[in-house]
């Protein structure tokens, strides 16, 4: 269910509420949800939505990271309902069927994280790392050691944050993981995500040796772009079989059991204007200040040289906190290739010599992550085969 202006009803009024606590939302009483006795927020049948809480909702998902479209989808309401938790007004802990997420949540990552007992990515979910981290706060403290964040938790974590302030822990670990590899490709394990399949509305694309669907365009590139890590000396693993459609978090739960260095997904965007054009690139970041510096800077490497190298229009890099790139432990890049339905970006897919060089700089934009700033060639200047040679001779 979508919600947009126009309607009107108490899932209406819980939307008005939460903007309004944010401070995204002024004169809400204008439209009837406050209790007159008590002050309370209602869930009353005649909220509307009008035209300030569409402003509103515009302003918290260009905040967020979302479509700025207005609507209040599930993607919109998910992050509603994150922002509508502030760390101390409810108990957090690990629950394994379902874990509990939100910005309070988030808020305690970053805490323990300043302190340097939490070392992963702050997702605002509590996972069995939160849950880990916490009981060692607790212990260190001489707390039970339960990971349950009660009110005495809450208060000598508090008490703590006021003295100590850390950088991003997380950003460091992973830099001094990507540094103790080395350089090398070779023994580098990266998961291959192709784009979704068994799309109900598939794309057609005519290319010179024939039609195909964007699922199959996508498996292919994802399929070649595997072979030519494989001849860097790359283990590569794909994410799914081709007659599988999983879910983006079941994806990302397939990719931490390989227990990879990098995952890299391909995709089309689908965006139904044709005039929408161009090649994009995203890894993880939200909107509270967390985002894998790896997968920030590997976008950035993967998206340069595409562009230099080939014809699609800059859309540049974003961070995004969708499941795939939140979920993974390892740092994670989305590439949207191109938009499915135009012309343009479909005549480039479809050229089987412009493929062959966006699997070369993608794997140009692997191999300079992991130099770590030590490489000074220009962006489109690095030679796959003379990289892929370089790579062969050192294991020989």
């Amino acid at each position: 269910m979508a919600w947009r202006r126009g309607d009107r009803g108490p899932e209406v009024a819980t939307i008005r509420a939460t903007l309004a606590g944010m401070g995204l939302l002024h004169a809400i009483d204008s439209v009837g949800v406050t209790e007159p006795e008590t002050g309370s927020s209602l869930a009353r049948t005649d909220a509307v939505f009008d035209a300030d809480l569409e402003t509103a909702v515009l302003a918290f998902q260009q905040a967020r990271g979302l479509i700025s479209d207005g609507i209040v989808g599930p993607a919109t309401q998910a992050a509603l309902d994150d922002a509508s938790h502030v760390l101390g007004t409810r108990d957090l802990s690990y629950i394994v069927s379902k874990p509990m997420a939100g910005d309070d949540v988030a808020q305690l990552q970053r805490r323990l994280g300043e302190l340097g007992f939490y070392t992963s990515t702050v997702d605002g979910t509590f996972g069995p790392l939160t849950h880990a981290a916490v009981a060692d706060f607790q212990r260190d403290c001489a707390l039970d050691p339960d990971g349950v964040v009660g009110g005495e938790t809450l208060a000598t974590l508090s008490r703590f944050s006021t003295l100590f302030k850390g950088g991003d822990v997380s950003s460091l670990v992973e830099r001094e993981r990507a540094r103790s590899s080395g350089p090398m490709l070779t023994g580098k394990r990266i998961i291959l995500d192709p784009g979704p399949s068994g799309s109900e509305n598939p794309i057609r694309i005519e290319t010179p040796s024939g039609t195909v669907t964007d699922a199959e365009l996508l498996w292919d590139l994802t399929r070649r772009l595997a072979e030519r890590m494989n001849q860097a000396g790359v283990e590569v693993f794909l994410s799914r079989p081709e007659a599988m459609i999983p879910t983006d978090p079941e994806r990302a739960e397939i990719a931490n059991a390989f227990n990879a260095d990098l995952l890299i997904s391909l995709r089309l965007d689908r965006h139904p204007n044709p005039r929408g054009n161009g090649i994009a690139t995203f890894y993880f970041g939200n909107s509270l200040g967390a985002e894998s510096m790896l997968g920030e800077a590997l976008s950035g490497f993967i998206q340069r040289e595409i562009v230099k190298r080939t014809p699609l229009r800059d859309c540049r890099t974003h961070g995004r906190s969708w499941p795939l790139l939140r979920l993974t432990r390892m740092p994670s890049v989305q590439i949207a290739l191109g938009y499915a339905h135009n012309l343009g970006d479909l005549r480039i897919l479809g050229d089987r010599a412009m493929q062959d060089t966006i699997i070369d700089s993608i794997l140009v934009g692997v191999k300079r992550l992991y130099l770590l700033d030590e490489d000074d060639q220009p962006t489109g200047s690095l030679s796959v085969n003379d990289l892929i040679d370089y790579e062969q001779h050192q294991r020989g």
